[in-house]
């Protein structure tokens, strides 16, 4: 009786030498292709510093107090909104507990029964 080949052994057939050419030159010219272009990146990014640097050099009195400024104001405003908020829930938290609808935490309580603090340890 005949044994049947493995699944192993079936799956692991030689490449042929045309496919392997083809992965190869595939994979060099793509990453020939990625090389130049990182390349080409850094070049541009070295050339737009050496432009840009005397520009920021010569207009910095102007710009560090200009961001500093627009950093502050950008703050205020968010700390603002914030404040706002947090003082609109307050007021309409204390609106409904001084009109005698109980607070979420209240009604947690009474969901779960006793508190922490009225629970027996198990010490």
């Amino acid at each position: 009786m005949a044994q049947p080949q493995s699944l192993h052994q079936t799956q692991m057939q030689p490449e042929p030498l045309a496919r392997r050419v083809a992965r190869a030159t595939t994979g060099v010219t793509v990453g020939g292709s990625l090389m130049v272009l990182s390349g080409l990146t850094l070049v541009a990014t070295v050339i737009g510093l050496v432009i840009i640097t005397p520009l920021l050099v010569i207009f910095s009195p102007i710009l560090v107090p200009a961001a500093l400024a627009l950093f502050f104001i950008t703050a205020g405003f968010v700390s603002s909104g914030g404040f706002g908020a947090v003082a609109s829930f307050i007021f309409y938290w204390m609106y409904r507990y001084a009109s005698g609808k109980k607070p979420p935490v209240d009604r947690f309580r009474e969901k779960f029964g006793k508190s922490e603090q009225q629970q027996p340890s198990g010490r």
